[in-house]
């Protein structure tokens, strides 16, 4: 046989060997060299056959290729059905990851074997669709209703060891795969085992208060979405039929979603995810040497880039300005493995060799003299930063990256007060930094390529999603943050209240609304901000002044107790103040503003238009390269809801008139924020999406 698979036998054994790099796709010609592959095997005098992969991995999912386009024959649950139907038994051996279609290629062969430290998985939530060859009907047949629910609507990864436990896998083996496979079949062929079809088993008793609790949780962890309910409906209702039914009730809820504008928003995601980081400028520019980081500051940010670092086999010195600082610095380093090991992210002696060979924390800036990239995470402060930037410029080694964690300052102006800007940059992390995946690399004017390229390659060393930004106050993300922030302020101003605010954006699918974030993030950072762009602001230029009255008055949100919201034993997660709205109240008086009634819906048109508007600024003055890094900078690190696709993708569904329409609207008061953006402006004269220019 020629293509992907291929069939072979050892005397009683054949084997289908599936080799499609670079993770074994599901591809039309892997499916059809399945069928081959079996017909092949039915046709040999072989009395077992072992399906196994070649390569790193098993058969990791569906063939990204053919997303968007037409299916093509043999669809994967015909081929499924093909392997399950042999009347003789089949082995599949699973390493690596088994995820999506690849565990449902296994779920119909007849046993599973898994090689240590492999995992399965039904991911296919992650794209706004529900498991569409088998796995909401085999699964629950397989290991009962709810383990099975909870599997394919959390996207989780399972381990070998926890699928023996739940029945998925018959065995874990030590051995390489081929051999693995051929144990098992060996002890098939010694004890007579048979074919043993999943299809043909009925879902063990459960009860029904188990599967309600479920799907009470998996609605409050996916708030908006509608696979996640829809692929439990299907998993229930279609393992009371006949398999075939079940089968068909499945397929059918599967087409249905991919028609769905919040399949097309993931999948949008999806891709712009891995878009991000394909930039003209870098082709075939290499990286500088990424194996000694130096960290500036051991606080939150800093001790967190330092765990992200050290997690992925980086060697860390982190500088603090004294010895009890420093210990403070490592004592939270060691906290934040300890929770890892907890996690079970981290094994304990790995946590204490990481500890003991991989880290060091000393007040000595000499010691950051061998360095290759040194990030500074100090107080954002200008001068503050210039200061630490000035001595790391003195220390350095030659070609040694110096970058900045500034959240909003001028990466130009930072790098001017050094003798090498070109090997300056701004890599802005976000908190927790360890957990938190992406990551605006700033390129300043004079930043070398190979330094950005490097910034590129220290975002894949850290498996985090990296967004080139340009220059200006708040880079991508905060800068537009900056600006829907203030359009909120400016609706309270008029008439919301900010907990009318937050329950309609909620309500959008946010986890959380602006003024509860604040509270979170702690009122006294809003304050800071509006003090240092004090200087800046505009004649005229309305603003909520609210949050400088709760900040002297001590209430700084959570930490506090009290903020926008009131936070106790009775509501850890905050109630509304009344007392709040009393102050808003005064602010509307002292300014003229006679209040009127905002719908929940007019919140969230004006709140996006907000967004979206400054975000085609951004991408019209350069600052983001294209809307999809927008999109992906604000569902990585803001909280936009995954299922809208990002604001830009957002935009083009709703149509960018009809943002225009609303943003001249609120322009007509004034307040400079809501200045139509030309780049909007454009694409709507011309009939255009933002999605074009992310083909351009």
């Amino acid at each position: 046989m020629n293509g992907p698979v291929s069939f072979e036998t050892h005397g009683e054994i054949g084997v289908i060997r599936v080799d499609n790099p670079p993770v074994n796709a599901t591809s039309q010609a892997v499916r059809a060299g399945l069928i081959a592959a079996a017909d092949a095997f039915a046709a040999s005098d072989a009395k077992v056959a072992v399906i196994v992969a070649e390569g790193r991995t098993f058969i990791a999912g569906a063939d990204i290729t053919e997303f968007g386009k037409p299916p093509m024959e043999p669809h994967l649950p015909d081929v499924i059905h093909h392997i399950e139907a042999l009347k003789k038994p089949v082995v599949c051996v699973i390493h690596g990851t088994a995820l999506g279609g690849g565990f449902e290629v296994a779920l119909g062969s007849h046993y599973r074997v898994m090689v240590k430290g492999a995992k399965i998985g039904l991911p296919e939530v992650n794209l706004g669709l529900i498991p569409g060859a088998g796995g909401t009907q085999r699964l629950p047949r397989l290991i009962g209703m709810i383990p099975a629910c909870e599997i394919f609507t959390s996207s989780r990864q399972v381990g070998a060891d926890e699928c023996v436990k739940l029945g998925i896998a018959d065995a874990v083996s030590t051995e390489a795969p081929f051999e693995a496979g051929m144990s098992f079949a060996r002890k098939v062929l010694a004890e007579g085992l048979g074919v043993r079809r999943v299809s043909e088993m009925t879902v063990p008793a459960y009860a029904a208060a188990d599967l309600e609790a479920l799907k009470a949780k998996v609605a409050r962890a996916n708030k908006g979405h509608v696979c996640h309910l829809k692929g439990i409906d299907v998993a229930v209702e279609g393992t009371k039929l006949p398999f075939s039914e079940g089968m068909k009730m499945e397929r059918a809820a599967f087409w249905e979603l991919m028609q769905t504008p919040q399949r097309a928003a993931m999948i949008h995601a999806f891709f712009s995810e891995r878009k991000v980081a394909s930039l003209p400028e870098l082709k075939g520019v290499s990286p500088r040497p990424l194996g000694h980081v130096g960290v500036i500051g051991g606080g939150t940010m800093g001790g967190g880039i330092a765990v992200a670092c050290l997690l992925n086999g980086l060697k860390v010195t982190l500088i603090e300005r004294d010895a009890e600082a420093v210990e403070r610095a490592h004592t939270g380093i060691a906290r934040m493995l300890a929770d890892s090991v907890k996690r079970g992210k981290l094994g304990a002696d790995a946590r204490d060799a990481l500890l003991a060979e991989k880290l060091v924390t000393t007040s000595d800036y000499p010691s950051l003299a061998a360095a290759d990239l040194i990030i500074e995470a100090v107080f954002e402060s200008m001068d503050v930063k210039k200061d630490v930037f000035t001595k790391l410029d003195a220390i350095a080694r030659p070609g040694a990256i110096l970058a900045s964690n500034t959240s909003y300052l001028d990466v130009d102006e930072i790098a001017a007060c050094t003798k090498r800007p070109q090997d300056v940059i701004g890599l802005h992390f976000f908190s927790p930094a360890h957990v938190m995946r992406l990551l605006e690399i700033v390129v300043a004017g004079k930043t070398a390529p190979d330094v950005v390229a490097t910034g590129f390659a220290l975002a894949k060393a850290l498996k985090k999603v990296p967004v080139r930004a340009g220059v200006c106050d708040g880079f991508i993300g905060n800068r537009i943050l900056k600006t829907y922030r203030t359009a909120a302020d400016i609706m309270v101003l008029e008439g919301a209240s900010p907990f009318q605010v937050d329950k309609a954006l909620e309500e959008f699918g946010f986890a959380m609304g602006p003024y509860a974030v604040a509270d979170l993030a702690g009122i006294d950072i809003g304050y800071l901000t509006r003090q240092r762009l004090a200087p800046t602001r505009k004649p005229g230029e309305r603003f909520g002044e609210w949050g400088d009255v709760l900040y002297e008055m001590g209430r700084l949100g959570r930490k506090s107790g009290h903020g926008h919201y009131i936070y106790d034993e009775t509501s850890p997660k905050g109630r509304p103040d009344p007392e709040v709205e009393e102050i808003i109240a005064r602010e509307r008086k002292a300014k003229g503003i006679t209040p009127r009634a905002f719908s929940d819906a007019e919140i969230v048109e004006r709140y996006m238009a907000a967004m979206i508007n400054e975000g085609a600024k951004v991408v019209g003055e350069g600052i983001a390269l294209r809307p999809l890094d927008v999109d992906v900078t604000k569902l990585m690190g803001y909280g936009f809801p995954r299922f809208r696709g990002g604001p830009m993708h957002y935009a083009d569904h709703i149509g960018l008139a009809k943002v225009l329409g609303t943003i001249e609207d609120a322009h007509k008061a004034g307040d400079d924020i809501f200045a139509p953006a030309p780049l909007l402006q454009k694409l709507v004269a011309e009939g255009r999406s933002f999605d074009s220019l992310n083909k351009e």
